[in-house]
Order: structure tokens, then sequence, then C-alpha cells
């Protein structure tokens, strides 16, 4: 299939090109006395490791290049920055893959009965994603799901991020720069933790519930500048239906199924911010709330809806 091919060199120049504007600011807040310049490049670093991680999204299903092999490498350099476990995250992803939108689906935390804890959890991820995703990743999801092949893995990417850090920490504290190290590191997880959250709530906060890949998921069309430095992970209901469809084809994969997208009322929106500050606003799901909140927004259909509506063709 045409839309599965891989375009390595394309593939890159952008990851080169990506990296050489973090190395831009990061030199801006090694070098700059301005406070609001420091702060403005430290939100930039947030907003490029989003873009980093979109990249590290690719590799979980092993489109993001040829080799298997890149694509592990990748993932596990993309996310020591993170001291995130790629591992955990590449089975935890494939397993919302396969479960979307179902209570077997690990990051279906958002759907609940509305009580404390789903207040607590919702409201949490939102305002320390980067943190509960640390323990999450790290902690939760291998004590839970991991068999020895994993657990070696996991163990493995541990150990190279400790003596990375270890290594960085000691050279920073031997050359009195541990302060500014610490805070080129740290702070712009801040500001990634904010975007991944949004970027996570919105791509299937109050889709419909266990119907499947297509209508359990929201492309967001967002401004194609964004989508190019996000790598096209707002067109997310594409990339749910044919995951080995690499980022680059994701805009042409939703032109060639919108009449299922259109047919089956999937949602589409325009913005990230909007989806974002109505789920802020609304709070944790519970089926009986989606249910109402699908009605009356009156987009959302059935499959077996929709193809009773269909002409009947005879059969003689």
């Amino acid at each position: 299939m045409r839309l599965m091919q891989f375009r390595p060199v394309y593939t890159h120049a952008k990851i080169l090109l990506f990296i050489a504007i973090m190395v831009m600011l990061g030199y801006i807040v090694w070098t700059t006395d301005s406070t609001w310049l420091r702060w403005t490049a430290y939100v930039g670093l947030g907003y490029m490791q989003m873009s980093m991680v979109t990249f590290m999204h690719d590799a979980t299903h092993n489109v993001l290049f040829e080799p298997r092999w890149e694509n592990w490498a990748f993932g596990i350099i993309a996310m020591t920055p993170l001291l995130a476990s790629f591992v955990a995250f590449k089975e935890d992803h494939l397993e919302h893959h396969r479960y979307n939108r179902s209570y077997q689906d690990p990051d279906a935390f958002t759907m609940g009965k509305r009580g404390p804890l789903d207040f607590l959890l919702f409201y949490g991820y939102i305002a320390a994603s980067a943190l509960l995703s640390f323990l999450h990743f790290n902690l939760l999801y291998p004590i839970g799901k991991f068999d020895r092949r994993n657990w070696a893995i996991h163990i493995g990417e541990t150990l190279f991020k400790v003596v990375v850090y270890a290594i960085l920490l000691t050279w920073a504290a031997h050359n009195g720069v541990l302060d500014k190290t610490l805070g080129l590191v740290l702070y712009p997880i801040l500001f990634f933790s904010f975007f991944n959250a949004m970027r996570f709530i919105s791509e299937h906060y109050e889709t419909p519930w266990n119907e499947g890949k297509l209508t359990g998921t929201r492309t967001v069309i967002s401004n194609p500048v964004h989508s190019w430095f996000w790598n096209n992970i707002n067109w997310h209901i594409g990339h749910h239906v044919f995951p080995r469809v690499p980022y680059y084809n994701l805009v042409e994969l939703h032109k060639l199924i919108e009449p299922d997208i259109d047919g089956l009322g999937a949602l589409v929106d325009k913005s990230y911010i909007a989806v974002f500050l109505s789920a802020l606003w609304r709070g944790p799901e519970s089926e009986p709330r989606l249910a109402h909140f699908l009605q009356q927004r009156g987009r959302v259909r059935k499959r077996a809806e929709v193809l009773a509506r269909l002409p009947r063709v005879s059969s003689t």
C-alpha cells in the first residue's frame, strides 16, 4: 500500500531540524540574562519535547523507520529526557489500540462513575501528567503487565538513563552549573506536561464508549503549522484505523476515509484548546453522561443505524 511506504530521508532531516531547534532554545536558556526570554525558551523546549514524543509514538508502531532496531533505539533515546520507559509506553499504547475506549483500555481513565477518585485522577493528570506518566510507565504498568522479556528491556532502559544522568549531573556539579543544568532538564518538562495532557485528553474525551476504533477517536483539525510540528498526531482517527500508516501520510488517509468518518458521524473538531477547555469544565466521564452528551451533539451514529438507512439493493 502506497500510504505505508517509508520516507527515511524526510524523517531523518526533520528529526535533525527539531534537534537543532532544541539546541538553539537550550543555548538561549543557558546564556540569556532575560527572565522572560529564558522562560519563553523553556516553553518552546516543552513544546518541542512533545514534538519528539510524537516521533516516538510512530516508533511504537515500527513505522518511524523501516529497520525495527532504529525504532527501538529512537524510542529509548527520545524518552530519556522524560525519564520514562519506552517499552512500557509501547506495550501500554498497543494495548490502548487493541481495547480503545473500553474498560480494558489502560488509557481510559477519564471514564468512571464521577466519584471523588475519578475527579482526583482526572484533574491530577491534567495538573501533573509528566509525574503521573513517570509513575505509570516506570512502576505501575510494568508491575501489572510485564513478562521477563519486557522486564529485562525495562531494567536495561532504566540503567541507561541512570548512567546518562549520573554523567550529566556529575559534570554539572564539577563545573559549578548544577542549578542551570537542572533548570534546563526539569523546567521544559513542566510545559511538556501541559501539552501532553491537552493532546491526550483531546484525542478520546467524550467519544463513543466501546464503539470501535473509528468513532472512539477524535480528529482535531488544528492548523498546518501545529500539525507539522506534532507530526500529524491530531489526525487521530486515521491513525487508530490504520496504525501502520506513517505520520506524513495521515492527512491523505483522512481524506480517503472521510466518507466513513462522515457516515458514522465520528467527532472531528477544529481546536485542541476548545476540546481541552470543554474537558476542564465538564470533568471526568460516566457512561450515562456521555450518552446524554452524544445525543445532544447528534453527531455519532452506530454502524447498524447507518447501514439500515442505506438503499436496499435487490438480489433479483
